[in-house]
């Protein structure tokens, strides 16, 4: 029997629709055979190929080489090239209203090896680049023309990665989008009606009823939404109260580190290796009111077709009391058995 739920985060009704597909393990795909070589000549990312992009900032491996790199993407949404003008300006008819593409778009080279994944990468250097994600965020908010930053990860070509070698982005835009201040209205709206904080009221649900809880550290929770978007969707909420990514303290950060660690290596075991993106959201620079932030990650499993582009209501063919069943199950190997 589906069930229509809404997702009082997004504010986005899903349709829960198991009768659509079977059991979650058969959304499993078996996992692909090493294929890549861990360097590659002609890859722009890998070691020796440094004088192909302009680095701004890069974490040394104390023996004169890497261990993550930052990079301006070759192909920018926006550059800090481009004028700093007005935003929202009117152009002859208030049906035409434009603001310059000023941003920064720079790449996380997350590693030196081609044929590195953050699945099985060592926690150490998974720690190492959620510290350089940290770092990057802060210089982009130092920018007063900087309204939002966004860090997420492509993995995959269902996901939008384009290159093989690991990488996750960074876009520092002028302006925040009307979903990212959509979803700080509703916010204020329930510490209005009901004195709190919306994603920890959501947090607390989640915690007291357990069903859909993943793993817990000292610092944040890992679990499937009750109104999931979508099969195996999945958010890890820090259990401090910030609007802001940028506010996290360097034994949250580990912390972190360690959870979504956990949960990309259970995803990857457990669906066999899926394609998925993975987001920092992070309220707006400037008046995030009672935003709270928190990674939401999302494995491209099912496909979006013409009724989800025709409604903006999401159609998920799984109960996530489900999913949370299936990944709490997942076995995962030690990490030296993990390649």
């Amino acid at each position: 029997m589906s069930e229509l739920r809404l997702n009082v985060l997004t504010n986005e009704w899903v349709i829960l629709a198991p009768v659509r597909s079977a059991r979650p393990s058969d959304l499993r795909r078996e996992l692909p055979p090493a294929g890549r070589a861990p360097h590659d000549p002609a890859c722009p990312f890998c070691v020796g190929n440094e004088e192909r992009s302009i680095e701004t900032a890069r974490v040394p491996d104390g023996a004169g080489g890497w261990r993550t790199r930052v990079v301006l993407n070759k192909f920018p949404a926006l550059s800090r090239d481009a004028p700093a003008g007005p935003v929202g300006r009117v152009e002859g008819s208030a049906l035409r209203v434009r603001s310059d593409a000023y941003g920064v778009h720079e790449v996380f080279v997350d590693s030196p090896r081609h044929d590195g994944a953050p699945a099985l990468a060592p926690l150490d250097d998974f720690t190492t680049l959620i510290a350089c994600y940290r770092d990057r965020y802060r210089a982009m908010v130092a920018d007063p023309r900087v309204a939002h930053v966004v860090i997420f990860k492509n993995h995959g070509e269902g996901a939008g990665a384009s290159l093989g070698h690991p990488h996750s982005q960074l876009i520092a835009s002028p302006v925040a989008s009307r979903q990212v201040l959509d979803r700080v209205v509703l916010f204020e709206r329930y510490l209005h009606e009901h004195g709190g904080c919306l994603a920890c009221a959501i947090l607390a649900d989640e915690l007291a009823d357990g069903a859909r809880i993943l793993l817990t550290t000292p610092h944040f929770v890992a679990f499937t939404p009750w109104a999931a978007l979508s099969p195996f969707h999945i958010w890890i909420l820090p259990r401090r109260h910030a609007s802001h990514f940028g506010d996290i303290a360097d034994d949250e950060l580990a912390d972190l580190a360690g959870a979504l660690h956990r949960v990309l290596r259970t995803l990857h075991f457990g669906l066999g290796d899926p394609d998925y993106n993975y987001v920092i959201r992070s309220g707006p620079v400037c008046g995030a009111g009672d935003y709270h932030w928190y990674l939401s990650i999302v494995p491209r499993i099912a496909r979006h077709a013409g009724f989800e582009f025709g409604s903006g209501m999401y159609i998920n063919p799984t109960w996530p009391d489900d999913t949370a069943r299936f990944l709490r199950a997942v076995e995962i190997p030690p990490e030296n058995g993990a390649g």
